[in-house]
């Protein structure tokens, strides 16, 4: 898990399987998953399996601000341990180019420094 995604311990203890399901799940216009773009800031789970994620936007005019939390919540309730998930969209702090991972980088042909 990237250390700039604040977790409880529930989710740390599903860290790997939400980063297998993050990766699923695309930005449509710059066709990069979410977790290597960056977008996640937050996650939690709670004693009920409840999982919520605070997450943004690269841009606050992105077509797909209605759709992409309905489909991560969908991704994220096929994880064992999760019953139920909802989305935070947030726009602070705002979402930097610094955010996106290594892999991100080197997939958008960006320097990966």
């Amino acid at each position: 898990m990237r250390d700039d995604i604040k977790l409880n311990d529930r989710a740390k203890a599903l860290s790997q399987d939400l980063v297998e399901k993050l990766e699923t799940v695309y930005d449509p216009e710059i066709e990069l998953d979410i977790y290597n773009l960056g977008l996640i800031y937050e996650i939690t789970i709670d004693e009920k399996g409840h999982c919520q994620v605070v997450m943004t936007f690269t841009d606050v005019a992105c077509g797909c601000a209605d759709t992409l939390p309905l489909d991560l919540a969908e991704v994220l309730k096929t994880i064992d341990g999760i019953e139920s998930a909802s989305v935070k969209v947030v726009w602070k702090p705002v979402w930097k180019l610094t955010r996106i991972s290594r892999l991100g980088r080197i997939a958008l042909g960006i320097s990966p420094r």
